[in-house]
């Protein structure tokens, strides 16, 4: 059986790339992660929910697992659609490229309905929503390649695939009002917004792949688990969103998403999630990794329309 290594021996070495301004806001994040282990052994962790990605790899494919689900899969091309639970990642010794798609992504890329591919893991040179994206292979599964040259190669992929898709400010302007910490109901949801809740059920449901009830209430525990995280020592009494009625009321809403307890989740070691959110923070500063629209430049503000 492999070895597990332990958090504190080993962390991957992951490179986040910046995508340009005219896609940026297509991508939630786009990164390279190098493994190094000895042969035989791995790493595991559970990753957080998430928007839809798709994951390359050139060797030692990784075990992808989505959790409470009893869906396993494994592969070169590994796709996910938006997730409202961890996904369990095993690791030896491998390169993978990971892009990680907004729901403006989403809509320019995919445009099938998210909700039907929500909560699932796929092969994905057989998914309908994902075998477009098999020709990246090429591009991003050649050990020897160039990390600079591959993420050239993605950008002139993805700028040849599809042009910005009808709902662009719908979404935009979604996406927005989501990330207000103060937002709780789904009426002030659409407000915000700028459109009827009818509207906005239907495009969070088209591009998003949940509702938006669900929605805030996973932005709100990825807003506490974020802080939890990010912060030596921390301790999720002091940490958990302030909308929550009490640490029972949080403590449930966690299992609910997650499948465990606090407690044990933090007990854990997360040596992917440590990587990414040193990486992503070192880019573009704090923030929900690969959940939260990234900046242009570091202290800009998400390249987002303005409603209209």
């Amino acid at each position: 059986m492999p070895r597990a290594t332990p958090t504190a021996d080993f962390l991957p070495d992951v490179r986040v790339f910046v995508a340009p301004d005219d896609l940026m806001p297509c991508f939630s994040l786009i990164y390279r992660c190098e493994v190094d282990l000895p042969e035989g052994e791995e790493i595991a962790d559970y990753l957080l929910p998430e928007w839809a990605n798709i994951r390359f790899s050139t060797q030692n494919y990784p075990i992808v697992t989505l959790s409470g689900t009893g869906q396993d899969i494994t592969g070169p091309f590994v796709a996910t659609g938006p997730t409202a639970r961890p996904l369990r990642f095993r690791l030896k010794r491998t390169t993978i490229w990971g892009i990680g798609f907004l729901p403006l992504g989403w809509a320019r890329f995919i445009d099938l309905p998210a909700n039907d591919f929500a909560d699932t893991i796929q092969v994905g040179e057989t998914s309908d929503a994902f075998a477009r994206f098999a020709p990246l292979a090429d591009i991003l599964c050649d050990p020897d390649g160039d990390p600079d040259t591959q993420f050239d190669g993605m950008i002139a992929f993805f700028r040849d695939l599809a042009g910005p898709p009808r709902d662009a400010t719908r979404i935009a302007n979604i996406l927005q009002a989501m990330f207000d910490p103060y937002l709780t109901q789904v009426t002030d949801f659409a407000d915000n917004a700028g459109m009827t809740k009818r509207t906005l059920e239907r495009v969070c449901l088209k591009h998003f792949g949940f509702s938006p009830q669900l929605l805030l209430r996973r932005q709100r525990l990825m807003r506490s688990l974020a802080s939890f995280m990010l912060e030596e020592k921390a301790v999720w009494s002091r940490r958990i969103d302030k909308h929550y009625h009490d640490q029972a009321h949080f403590v449930r809403e966690f299992h609910t998403f997650m499948g465990m307890k606090p407690t044990e989740y933090a007990q854990m070691p997360h040596p992917m999630l440590s990587a990414f959110m040193v990486e992503r923070n070192r880019v573009w500063g704090p923030a929900i990794p690969s959940f939260e629209p990234p900046t242009a430049t570091p202290g800009a503000s998400p390249i987002i329309p303005a409603k209209t």
